[in-house]
């Protein structure tokens, strides 16, 4: 086989990813339910009632503002742009990324186009995602962390061969982060990436004006965002993108409580909150998580005695609120782009 030919096979199967993900997600999100008992999870999850649900669904629409104000704060002072801008975005990249048979930063990609609507430079919008989740797993990789060292103390074989793959899948993710890091940061691997980028470009054609007068590329971006005297913007960044993590936990508190489960201790509810996020996290192709996410709670809820009926219950509630402010969020990127010439900046 002709090596432009199995290149073409390697983009194509690359293109399909998310909807190969999708297939597998679902088909294993369907064989859980249908090898559990099926009337324990619907009435586990009838108990929620539609009181928890809206719990859930503010809960979680409080953390997706919380990640908007840490993008914000990446821009404080760089953009003319209100908050307002970046909490509508936030939305429409988290509808993106949970509805969508895209992979899991498909979203922010959108997203950070959608940033130039209101005048910012491509090249600024474009940093501002990459620090933005940069420090958005380097934080989920420190609640993972967390969840690792209280699961640690629970004892027992499953717990301990969790703790240990979780473990190892976090010291991937650091050097992930660390490279990433240096990607933005380090002169080398930037003038390696800036040949890559530059190859891309010619391959395709493609040239990038800068526009505002602002940085005439990514790099220079970087390194505006990056700078030293905006420490505080970035430190506030990090700190609620760490928030924004440990607030998914109240979401299974509001859940167990709702369906009458009683005396599960906070470190418990952090360990299925931040170990489930790593799980689904870790299989990033499979959009959503879909049938990753439902495993890990059955897993992760076994260990402190929930029956799978209630774990997938728990899982599922954790879906209303994709779908609730996922579908607005959609229509509102729909909106956005019907509307590109009233909402861009007149500033040339």
């Amino acid at each position: 086989m002709k090596p432009s030919s199995t290149g073409a096979i390697g983009r194509a199967l690359l293109r399909r990813l998310p909807l190969i993900g999708t297939i597998l997600g679902l088909g294993l999100g369907i064989w859980l339910v249908v090898t559990h008992d099926l009337h324990a999870v619907g009435e586990a999850f009838g108990r929620i009632g539609a009181l928890g649900l809206i719990g859930i669904v503010l809960v979680r629409a409080a953390i997706v503002a919380t990640c908007g104000f840490a993008w914000a704060r990446l821009l404080a002072g760089l953009a003319q742009v209100e908050a307002g801008a970046f909490l509508i975005l936030r939305f429409v990249r988290e509808g993106i990324n949970v509805l969508l048979p895209v992979a899991s930063v498909g979203g922010d990609v959108v997203g950070g186009r959608l940033l130039t609507f209101w005048g910012v430079a491509g090249s600024l919008a474009a940093a501002s995602i990459l620090v933005d989740m940069l420090m958005q797993v380097a934080t989920q990789g420190l609640f993972a962390l967390l969840g690792v060292v209280l699961l640690a103390q629970v004892g027992g074989g499953t717990a301990e061969a969790l703790a240990t793959w979780t473990a190892g899948a976090l010291a991937v993710t650091a050097v992930i982060v660390a490279a990433f890091f240096a990607v933005q940061r380090s002169g080398a691997a930037r003038d390696l990436v800036r040949r890559s980028t530059d190859r891309m470009r010619r391959w395709a054609g493609a040239a990038v004006t800068p526009r505002n007068g602002a940085p005439g590329g990514v790099y220079d971006a970087l390194d505006a965002v990056w700078a030293p005297d905006r420490r505080g913007a970035l430190a506030a960044g990090f700190g609620l993108h760490l928030l924004a993590w440990g607030m998914g936990a109240v979401e299974i508190w509001i859940a167990l409580a709702c369906i009458g489960v009683e005396g599960v201790p906070w470190t418990e509810i952090v360990v299925i909150e931040a170990l489930s996020q790593a799980i689904k996290s870790a299989a990033f192709p499979v959009p959503s998580g879909l049938g990753v996410q439902e495993g890990g709670f059955v897993l992760l809820g076994g260990l402190f005695g929930l029956d799978p009926g209630t774990a997938l219950a728990l899982s599922l509630a954790k879906r209303v609120p994709d779908v609730v402010l996922g579908v607005p969020a959609l229509i509102a990127w729909q909106m956005l782009e019907a509307r590109r010439a009233t909402v861009v900046s007149p500033r040339v």
